[in-house]
């Protein structure tokens, strides 16, 4: 059996054993465990569905909104750069709140924010409260996302994988469904964009519902402190001895993590760029306003399916740099074509880079890969995803700038595609056999 076992598998299973407050939770009947696990599938994809709508449903109407507010085009092009900096600032409280209230607590606390965010911002009736309100809900993305990793590792060891893929999966559905359905659904609401934005607070509040039976569960593997505890092979934590303490992680210390968050940065600065400029660079080409929308839809569904085979192969390599060579060939084709044939092979540079934008659920997946432990997986989670969403935040408003200042798109498509290379290295680097641990631990 343990022949058969991924290196990931192996690592999970030597985990050593740390005290818990749910250490009763493997004497539970089988048939509860098994309900658990039922609820935190549909928790994870609930909350996945939930993690992009705020962004693409605002990208969607943002001429509206400009108008109905009197927002200045500077304000606009700060507004498009709050996401990234709020992901990196709230996104490192994650795990602290995780060791304090549960994982659980916190993803549901996350939902709720969101919820009340989406439903108040259309409502707030100045730019100020508008920003403001988008805060709250980004703030309850950004602890989400760093905590998903965790919870993936903490119930499902054995399928980081799968589960890895099924989240990405709804993540991206949530994406491209929030991009492509927000104008319609405004429109049959009446045309009204407070509509058109606000209904998306009531999938987040559908969101919240999961968590709440996890929250009150006693002893569930979700509880106080399971942020730190291993799991077993069910996917609950494994009972421990008293009176050990989970080793302190210096993650600075850790090239590994240095080299994902890099990583992590450079594919969100690409995807970031895409969603914001790829359907722009196609009208200046002269392709319809239609069917550039499209192109870009096509872009973000492409990430449906790659999201779940992607995480699946990742996890049965050894070292997952193929994969990332893999995808940034396709991005460097995708974008030498839209600078040589922008309209004339527009579906394929489309295709070519919504691959290339799946470097991000194989980011996840490698964060749930280096680090052996909850607690491992819960800083480098927040370190990598702080780190590289800082690090993203200058990309978009630098291609704007290029593209203002010189007026075509020689100079933004090679920016996109230059850092494309240092993001190939990155990737190898973080692709290695190696666990944050090995690299960054120091005994309390």
């Amino acid at each position: 059996m343990m022949a058969g076992m991924t290196g990931e598998e192996t690592r999970t299973a030597m985990s050593p054993p740390i005290r818990s407050s749910a250490q009763d939770a493997e004497l539970q009947p089988p048939a509860t465990r098994a309900w658990l696990t039922r609820v935190v599938i549909i928790g994870i994809v609930l909350t996945a569905l939930n993690l992009r709508p705020a962004i693409t449903s605002l990208g969607a109407l943002l001429e509206e909104v400009r108008d109905g507010l009197g927002m200045s085009g500077s304000f606009a092009g700060l507004l498009t750069s709050v996401p990234p900096l709020c992901f990196a600032v709230f996104g490192v409280m994650a795990p602290r709140l995780a060791r304090r209230f549960g994982p659980a607590a916190v993803v549901c606390a996350g939902m709720v924010a969101i919820a009340a965010g989406l439903a108040i911002r259309p409502f707030a009736g100045n730019t100020a409260g508008f920003l403001v309100a988008s805060a709250l809900a980004l703030m309850g993305i950004a602890v989400s996302n760093v905590l998903m990793p965790v919870i993936v590792k903490r119930w499902f060891p054995d399928r980081v994988g799968s589960m890895t893929g099924l989240y990405s999966m709804a993540l991206a559905l949530g994406t491209a469904a929030a991009a492509a359905v927000t104008v319609p659904m405004t429109r049959a609401l009446g045309g009204s964009w407070h509509a058109g934005l606000a209904v998306w607070a009531g999938l987040a509040a559908v969101a919240v519902l999961p968590w709440i039976p996890l929250v009150r569960a006693r002893g569930t593997a979700l509880s106080r402190d399971a942020a730190s505890t291993p799991a077993s092979a069910h996917g609950v934590p494994s009972a421990s001895a008293a009176g050990q303490e989970p080793s302190v992680l210096r993650i600075t210390r850790s090239r590994t993590a240095w080299a994902l968050a890099v990583f992590f940065g450079l594919q969100a600065t690409a995807a970031y760029i895409t969603m914001g400029w790829m359907a722009q660079i196609f009208r200046d080409a002269g392709v319809p306003a239609g069917t550039a929308g499209l192109l870009l839809a096509v872009t973000m569904v492409m990430g449906v399916p790659l999201a779940f085979v992607i995480p699946r192969l990742a996890t049965r390599l050894p070292h997952q740099g193929p994969i990332v060579v893999a995808l940034g060939v396709c991005g460097l084709v995708g974008y030498a074509g839209l600078y040589l044939a922008p309209a004339g092979g527009a579906w394929a540079w489309a295709l070519l880079l919504g691959i290339a934008n799946c470097a991000f659920p194989l980011a996840l997946t490698m964060v749930g890969m280096r680090a052996r432990t909850g607690a491992g997986v819960a800083q480098l989670s927040a370190f990598a995803q702080s780190t590289g969403y800082l690090i993203s935040i200058p990309g978009p408003l630098l291609v704007g700038v290029l593209y203002q200042h010189s007026g075509g798109w020689g100079l933004p498509i090679a920016l996109m595609a230059g850092l494309m290379i240092p993001q190939i290295v990155v990737g190898i680097l973080a692709g290695r056999d190696r666990t944050v641990e090995d690299e960054a631990a120091r005994r309390p």
